[in-house]
């Protein structure tokens, strides 16, 4: 099976469609797949529900498709950086569903394990929990959480080999793993291309199993989100 496309449009064609659920890599702008994420805006899919730690920024990440309206919905934990979308969300423009930012994370990394759910404290008493099943486990109430399976997810790893078998780098590792287990479908974005067995097995932190399609983008723009300097 090739899993090498030649650019990100070609390697999101045919699989993107109106309606569909995106689950998105990265933590603020570390670790995001650039080039997958303007392919997904030039497809001109709509009424799209994201799943991503946060919304990008204006103008970049996730923030370019809030600002061509393809977003319907956001499940997300923070998106402190994004005035569109805090100018979308209190107008009644764009849906929200805040998620705790631990539980985001096992959500994801539940669907791809096949839970359908799981009972978290976090958010128990709170606005979170509104609606939700609570139950009593050791004399403590849980809440019960329903986990995230995405139709596509788009995933930005360092390095990978022509099977799938995906490294990331660092803090870039964030979110990428558990978006790349609950994808049906997940996309990958690379700096790196190397043959099959020139990764140690010992180094694989997503198995090729989970991904489905490849793209190498060598040099990415790797935007600072918020530059603090000292002066001399």
């Amino acid at each position: 099976m090739n899993k090498i496309y030649p650019d990100a449009k070609a390697a999101l064609a045919g699989i993107i469609q109106d309606g569909q659920t995106i689950a998105v890599g990265g933590f603020g702008l570390c670790g995001i797949p650039e080039a997958l994420i303007a392919a997904l805006r030039d497809t001109g899919a709509k009424e799209l529900t994201a799943i991503s730690n946060n919304a990008g920024v204006d103008g970049f990440g996730l923030g370019q498709l809030l600002e061509t309206r393809q977003i319907k919905k956001m499940i997300a934990s923070y998106v402190g950086e994004n005035k569109e979308f805090a100018r979308q969300f209190l107008a009644g423009e764009l849906e929200l569903e805040f998620t705790p930012q631990g539980t985001l994370a096992e959500k994801l990394r539940a669907g791809g394990a096949g839970i359908p759910a799981f009972f978290t404290k976090t958010g128990v008493g709170t606005v979170v929990a509104e609606g939700k099943e609570i139950r009593e486990f050791d004399g403590e109430q849980y809440v019960m959480e329903r986990s995230l399976v995405a139709d596509v997810a788009l995933v930005k790893a360092w390095k990978a080999d022509k099977a799938g078998n995906l490294v990331y780098r660092k803090t870039a590792r964030n979110f990428n793993p558990n978006v790349a287990a609950s994808g049906k479908i997940t996309v990958v974005e690379v700096e790196q291309l190397v043959e099959i067995g020139e990764i140690d097995p010992d180094e694989v932190h997503t198995p090729g199993i989970f991904v489905h399609r490849i793209v190498l983008n060598a040099t990415p723009e790797k935007r600072i989100e918020q530059r603090t300097v000292r002066s001399n």
